[in-house]
């Protein structure tokens, strides 16, 4: 077995130099939290990385890089893939520890000689194997977790009895101490890469995020048929699918606890060079327990009582008037989906909710409050007098589901989109009503204003997610 193997990618994809690079990898990860935010999500099982030049790419990776510098893994499980050739089943490389400018990592051989007892994984030589999906990582990873063992694995196309093989042994290795990151680029556009879905023009950069939007939402499904019937459909040119894939697979087998995806950051080489002619698009995304996604009971009581107070500000003072929490934590920075109902002498008085694009929830949530008190059209307007009781939920990002047996009443909220049209229900809708999923879903689709026949639609997208439900006066 070869012994050390020396990245051949320093001084042509990244820096030679060992200060310079550490200098670098330092800047993006401080570009990164301006870019994102420095709150990081507690319990990240995995990620899904970039591995373009850092350059390009390094500012979104990082997002997911500072999630692991925060965990300080045992073991990080790189899943990449050869550009150059293709390999059979898994390789993993015939080394026992690889370096760049920034030091020599351990390799896992461990675990690697363990996966090798079973197909479809086997020892091959670096020389056949080495490439930048996994390697453009490595001074990631050695700035993030520097005593960190690092388990590469080219992952080439697998018959989906294959991927169930590997995902059924890899799920093992989720052992609380272990992350995985999976290494792929989202859409290559342009002629130089043959793949032109529209034309280059002034929405082109805006089709391209819908394009990719629809890729990650199809990842965020846990599922990797769903998600390589996306690839096939939309022929995306993410060149990482694969791996991809068997990362769904594995978190699919593995999970004690729903798996929920949340989009770190999401950029195009276009933004930075203004060419659309020629673009890679680049994402950051992380897999979480549902747990994950509840807020502290400080952060909850900081948001409620934000809340009541621009509701009593706005009676006090006869007009808007909306009180932000003062000197908010990362933790209320955060950007998620959220529903705010107002009931004034327990009567509903208004629910507004925010899912897409949403703002850092101290700001979101007394908008949302004010919103549902003053703007539903369904109610009269705000009375001057009468108690206000303020109800708060706070979403997990939307997972898309291919079968309608996936929800499950009372605990999921649910979201339809067909064309045009959209319908969304809270979880606690089905518990008000006592419905069971069939009828749960029935509303929804009335909801959407569609018939329930539109989920057998091929533009149909179902997706549930969970809410933490708290409330303030």
């Amino acid at each position: 077995m070869q012994t050390l193997h020396a990245s051949p990618y320093a001084g042509e994809w990244y820096p030679a130099d060992r200060a310079e690079l550490r200098d670098l990898v330092t800047e993006l990860l401080a570009n990164s939290s301006v870019r994102t935010g420095s709150f990081i999500r507690p319990g990240g099982l995995a990620f899904l990385v970039p591995h373009a030049a850092p350059v390009y790419s390094g500012t979104v990776a990082a997002a997911s890089y500072r999630h692991i510098a925060a965990y300080r893994p045992r073991r990080i499980v790189v899943l990449g893939f050869s550009h150059r050739r293709g390999v059979e089943g898994i390789g993993i490389p015939q080394i026992e520890t690889i370096s760049t400018p920034l030091g020599v990592t351990e390799i896992d051989s461990v675990g690697g000689r363990e996966l090798t007892s079973a197909a479809p994984f086997h020892i091959s030589p670096e020389s056949q194997l080495c490439d930048h999906s996994v390697e453009i990582q490595l001074p990631f990873l050695q700035a993030a977790a520097p005593e960190a063992t690092v388990l590469p694995l080219y992952v080439g196309r697998l018959s989906p009895a294959q991927r169930a093989a590997a995902a059924a042994r890899l799920r093992w290795l989720l052992d609380g101490e272990t992350v995985f990151v999976a290494s792929s680029d989202l859409t290559h556009f342009g002629r130089g890469f043959g793949y032109v879905p529209f034309p280059v023009n002034d929405e082109t950069g805006l089709r391209l995020k819908e394009l990719d939007g629809g890729v990650i939402g199809a990842a965020a499904s846990i599922d990797p048929d769903l998600f390589l019937a996306e690839i096939q459909k939309t022929r995306a040119t993410v060149c990482g699918f694969d791996p991809i894939a068997l990362l769904l697979a594995t978190l699919q087998a593995a999970q004690r606890e729903e798996i929920y995806q949340e989009t770190l950051d999401y950029q195009t080489s276009a933004d930075m060079t203004s060419d659309y002619s020629h673009s890679v698009s680049y994402g950051a995304a992380g897999y979480f327990p549902s747990s994950s996604f509840e807020l502290s009971p400080d952060a909850c009581l900081a948001l409620a009582n934000s809340a009541a107070a621009t509701l009593a500000d706005t009676r006090a003072a006869g007009r808007r008037s909306i009180v932000e929490p003062t000197h908010p934590t990362p933790e209320l920075k955060q950007k998620l989906g959220a529903f705010v109902t107002v009931y004034q002498d327990g009567q509903l008085h208004g629910c507004i909710g925010r899912i897409h694009d949403p703002e850092p929830l101290y700001k979101t949530i007394p908008r949302l409050a004010l919103s549902a008190a003053t703007e539903d059209a369904r109610f009269a307007p705000l009375s001057p007098i009468g108690k206000l009781t303020v109800e708060v939920s706070i979403l997990t990002p939307m997972k898309r589901i291919a079968s309608r047996r996936r929800l499950i009443a009372g605990e999921h909220g649910g979201l339809l989109e067909s064309g045009p049209r959209s319908g969304l229900l809270l979880p606690k809708v089905a518990t008000e009503h006592g419905w069971n999923s069939a009828q749960f879903l029935d509303a929804l689709a009335r909801k959407a204003g569609l018939s329930p026949a539109a989920y057998e639609s091929r533009d149909a997208r179902l997706s549930v997610f969970r809410a933490q439900v708290f409330q303030g006066e």
